[in-house]
């Protein structure tokens, strides 16, 4: 009997567990924290064997295969003492795709992969297909796994969990962008970040498909520069292409053995050229799995977003609050602070990624009237935005950046928060950072 030992007792680690009991593994789980008490639960109700607290190294290091989870890096000491020792590593997407015939849609990205995710399991799902939707979303692949039979699995996929593959590889494979994040993962190297995302393609035949921003220069650039076997779908607002899918005159068009125009712009339920990507980029991979042109465009005119993403909270007093806690880097925010059209109190700030705030400036500098800093370290935004501001107040929760950006907005004006931070120095997670500015906004 194989032994397998899960590194991380989270929802990835807790999935490919119960994967691994059903498929006849000896399983560990270990975690250097505490497991949350939902997921002990399943392991004891599953007569799962775990410990909390520790990594005991003879029970780690006694494993034929680890699968460790994407939060942890890849430079802890126990890892890199695992793969010395010749230990498989792998991430929870790997080991699970051992045990699925499915068509898998892989999606990545620094921003927007979420919404083009739920955007492209809608449209499939409307179509009739029988699928599921996984990765970073939901329950994981592996106790989706465990517990259903999907014909067609839709995959959030993040870098992290990339980085742990092997063999995987994805039908259809979707890159939304690529902009520097995560960078304290990659040695502060933009090129280990990209090579990263395109490792989703590594192992694409030529019977697969890459769909890509072709407006994107890190995209075009790595694919000039690389080899990939797979079909090359690009999507562009720019410019029109003789294959793959563009804007003309409001219209979508999508170009594959013909000409075809999919819907006006203008009717797509999400508005922002950011979203405008994400649907052509979602359209394109339902269209290659023979979803009927005129089911999709019904589902994008009816497809009502992503929760934490540019989500319209409530008006008071004529102030639009919006809860965009999901930006968790500057390209994200960038889009938000694009899309909106009156003034903006912004509230920003928390665990800084290695973000440059540069680009932002123009953008600050035509729309923003006031920062509200929500994060305990704020030098580098205050040393950024302090002279191109009026107004710059430092918060240390929630409650009170929503009081403070509630002091400022004036009838007309919009509160943004867009944090372009990670959220682990004041919140559990981005939701978490959500949930908390949608409550304090609902208690003004």
């Amino acid at each position: 009997m194989k032994r397998l030992v899960v590194l991380g007792g989270g929802e990835s680690g807790v999935g490919t567990a119960l994967l691994g009991k059903q498929k006849g593994f000896e399983v560990f789980v270990t975690d250097k924290g505490m497991i949350a008490e939902k997921y002990k639960k399943v392991l004891l109700n599953n007569v799962i064997e775990f410990e909390e607290g520790r990594h005991t190294e003879s029970e780690v290091f006694s494993a034929d295969v680890v699968m460790k989870s994407p939060g942890i890096p890849d430079s802890v000491p126990l890892v890199q003492e695992l793969k010395q020792k010749g230990i498989l590593v792998i991430s929870e997407i790997e080991f699970a795709n051992e045990f699925t015939q499915a068509t898998i849609v892989g999606i990545t990205g620094a921003n927007g992969k979420t919404t083009t995710t739920l955007i492209t399991h809608y449209l499939l799902k409307n179509a009739g297909l029988n699928v599921g939707v996984a990765g970073n979303i939901g329950d994981s692949f592996a106790k989706q796994l465990v517990e259903q039979s999907y014909d067609e699995y839709v995959l959030e996929l993040s870098s992290f969990q990339l980085d742990g593959i092997n063999n995987f590889s994805p039908h259809i494979a979707i890159i939304t962008n690529i902009t520097p994040d995560h960078l304290d993962r990659y040695d502060n190297n933009f090129d280990k970040y990209i090579a990263s995302k395109f490792r989703i393609t590594k192992n694409q035949t030529e019977k697969d498909f890459l769909i890509y921003d072709a407006d994107d220069k890190v995209i075009t650039d790595w694919l000039e520069n690389n080899i990939t076997k797979a079909i090359l779908v690009p999507f562009s607002l720019e410019k029109e292409l003789v294959y793959g899918v563009f804007v003309r005159k409001d219209k979508i068009i999508m170009k594959l053995n013909t000409e075809e125009v999919l819907m006006n712009v203008s009717d797509l339920k999400l508005q922002g050229k950011h979203n405008t990507k994400n649907a052509m980029a979602s359209a394109m991979a339902a269209r290659l799995l023979k979803v009927r042109k005129e089911t999709i465009a019904e589902s994008l005119s009816d497809f009502e977003g992503v929760e934490h993403r540019l989500e319209n909270v409530q008006k008071i007093n004529g102030v639009q609050y919006i809860n965009d806690s999901k930006a968790t880097n500057v390209n994200a925010t960038y889009y938000a602070l694009e899309c909106m059209d009156s003034a903006t109190v912004w509230i920003v700030g928390g665990v800084d990624k290695g973000n440059d705030y540069a680009d932002l400036l123009p953008l600050v500098r035509e729309k923003v009237k006031g920062i509200v800093c929500l994060g305990l370290d704020n030098q580098k935004i205050i040393e950024t935005f302090g002279n191109v501001v009026d107004v710059l107040v430092q918060t240390a929760g929630a409650e009170e950046a929503v009081k403070v950006a509630h002091k400022i907005a004036q009838k007309g004006d919009a509160v943004l928060l867009s944090p372009a931070c990670a959220s682990f120095d004041l919140f559990d997670s981005y939701e978490d950072r959500g949930l908390k500015f949608k409550e304090a906004v609902k208690n003004l």
